[in-house]
């Protein structure tokens, strides 16, 4: 497979409409993460980030909550953003996406004045978001029946 792809926004409808897709493939279907709670209010004022392979196949997902939607989930901190569900099919992984995605999501941070990321990350990812500069905190805690744990790194 090629491992030529862009990772960018997903401003378009059609673009967010390859983001829910590929959240379906890897949280509803591979993980089992009930359909009703995979989507959330905040989906529709969140930045969404899109990694799509030269032939328009979308290989990764992930997306940004910032303002009051973020504050609800790292304690508070208007300067914090929230990165979230982010997903790369089964295809796609070992390729380097999921890295893209989290910088893309960074990017999309620093774009809008915020100082630091969050997020929650399944446990067995933990390691994947330290090599990214990610340091843990707090307890571990279940999300959807997974473990996870709050990372946090400073842009």
């Amino acid at each position: 497979m090629s491992s030529s792809y862009v990772v960018g926004e997903a401003v378009e409808p059609a673009d967010r409409e390859a983001c829910f897709a590929v959240r379906k493939e890897v949280f509803v279907a591979e993980q089992g993460v009930p359909e009703d709670i995979e989507y959330d209010a905040y989906d529709a004022g969140a930045v969404h980030v899109l990694a799509v392979r030269e032939d328009g196949v979308p290989l990764g997902t992930g997306r940004l909550l910032h303002g009051e939607a973020a504050a609800a989930k790292n304690g508070g901190d208007p300067q914090v953003g929230s990165l979230g569900r982010l997903a790369v099919t089964r295809e796609a992984r070992g390729l380097g996406v999921g890295a893209a995605l989290v910088r893309a999501v960074e990017e999309a941070a620093r774009a809008r004045g915020l100082t630091a990321v969050d997020l929650h990350a399944q446990t067995h990812a933990l390691g994947f978001y330290e090599r990214l500069g990610y340091e843990a905190y707090g307890p571990e805690f279940p999300d959807a029946g997974i473990p996870h744990r709050a990372m946090r790194r400073v842009l």
